[in-house]
């Protein structure tokens, strides 16, 4: 079943040009289905991107029209058995948080969604929350020594829907963003008034600090991780 639909995915119909005694070239459908009873699928609504605490769970959705069959996608990796329009998360773990799509099929026509973003995190309490993404591998960087070149990154956000961002504790006087798995990766902070400030392996806010609300990006310059990662926040509300 899963190579099938990953078939269908990767392929359109054949169209060929063939070459007939007298000459003349002509267009040659081949295997292709009625073009009379097919049309493309249009999506209506997107998967959204979601935070989701470490065991709870969530739905993905995506809705359209004239659609006869769907597939999820983790990573750009089929999703055994996924081929409803919605996708559920139960007891999510860190080996859940990645990027989602679905693809939403008729015959032979098929319509890729967004990508959603799926991130994981775990409160300890005390103002201590731990949160969990995929590194992306993508190059870039200025001559600046912060974050200076990298060869990957990693977003710490959350959907607009949720928050948009982590709250800094009221009462607390040292709010702190760190990767405690290496030491020489760069981390940006961006507040929703637009401050921000960068720094390595830890960055602390400004006190008092400016925004309401805080998101978060490690740089990798090399190495960059192919699983789930994590940065522990100090001093903020899940």
């Amino acid at each position: 079943m899963k190579n099938q639909i990953a078939g269908r995915i990767a392929s359109l119909a054949v169209v060929g040009w063939v070459l007939p005694a007298a000459g003349v070239l002509v267009s040659a459908n081949l295997d292709t289905p009625d073009p009379d009873q097919v049309e493309f699928p249009q999506i209506t609504a997107q998967p959204a991107d979601r935070d989701v605490p470490l065991g709870g769970g969530t739905v993905l959705t995506v809705q359209s029209s004239n659609a006869d069959s769907f597939q999820w996608l983790r990573n750009g990796v089929v999703l055994d058995g996924e081929t409803n329009s919605s996708l559920t998360l139960a007891n999510v773990g860190v080996n859940d948080v990645g990027y989602y799509s679905c693809s939403v099929l008729k015959g032979y026509e098929v319509v890729p969604s967004r990508t959603a973003t799926v991130t994981a995190y775990r409160a300890t309490g005390g103002g201590m929350i731990t949160v969990f993404g995929l590194p992306v591998v993508s190059g870039g960087g200025g001559s600046g020594s912060c974050p200076g070149p990298y060869a990957g990154y990693l977003n710490f956000v959350k959907p607009a829907s949720q928050g948009w961002g982590w709250v800094p504790t009221a009462g607390v006087t040292l709010h702190t963003a760190t990767d405690t798995n290496r030491r020489d990766t760069k981390i940006v902070f961006g507040g929703k008034l637009g401050d921000s400030g960068c720094a390595q392996t830890t960055v602390v806010l400004p006190e008092p600090h400016p925004s309401s609300k805080y998101r978060f990006t490690i740089y990798f310059p090399n190495n960059v991780p192919t699983n789930s990662y994590g940065i522990t926040l100090s001093g903020f509300d899940p």
